[in-house]
């Protein structure tokens, strides 16, 4: 009898063995599971061989790749950090109305948490701190810093209340957008398109006082 299937490559694997797919990029493989698995988990709550069975890759293969789970989810918080602030704030133009670039960057968001949900609440819906890395904070510093800078320059123009540090603002606006998110993943409503319009106009009107 023989004990023995055979693969694409006609190499010859013992029966009842499971046999894994060739993934030309593991790395890249590897990455796509973590996003995944840590979305809905968290960091801390996702063994690395779940993480393994998601990349369809052996465990062992994540640390060739990957020394340990601190350097694996600072390498996807920094990928994920770069492509979402190229995604929310690429190529706008500055030189349109003020509300008209607010409603633009609005409107990315809401986007972004519709096409690339597991990204979203990777990144915004997960306590980062305890884990990250030199190299991520700067990284987070400076993605912050020209929107910040905006904020200051509506501010000297009058546009933005100045009663309230832009730093505050800033933060006051993109933890409204986060809790209205928030609430819609959990069930607690349901958003409709005059509900995130108006939504947008309440920040902008809490924005410009």
């Amino acid at each position: 009898m023989n004990n023995h299937s055979k693969t694409a490559d006609n190499k010859p694997q013992p029966l009842g063995r499971t046999v894994r797919p060739r993934i030309k990029d593991k790395r890249a493989a590897i990455l796509r599971a973590a996003l995944k698995v840590f979305a809905e988990g968290g960091m801390n709550g996702v063994p690395m061989p779940v993480l393994a069975r998601q990349a369809n890759v052996g465990t062992g293969t994540i640390y060739r790749y990957f020394e340990s789970k601190e350097l694996l989810v600072n390498e996807l918080f920094r990928e994920q950090k770069l492509a979402i602030n190229q995604r929310l704030y690429a190529d706008l133009d500055l030189q349109r109305p003020a509300d008209e670039v607010f409603s633009e960057v609005w409107r990315r968001m809401v986007q972004f948490t519709r096409e690339e949900p597991d990204a979203y609440r990777f990144m915004e819906l997960q306590d980062h701190r305890p884990y990250l890395d030199e190299a991520s904070r700067t990284l987070e510093r400076e993605a912050l810093t020209p929107i910040l800078a905006q904020y200051r320059a509506l501010q000297k123009r009058g546009i933005f209340r100045s009663d309230i540090r832009a730093e505050v603002l800033m933060t006051l606006v993109w933890g409204a957008f986060i809790n209205l998110i928030k609430a819609e993943r959990d069930g607690h409503i349901s958003l409709s398109e005059e509900d995130i319009a108006a939504a947008r106009d309440a920040c902008w009107g809490l924005c410009t006082g």
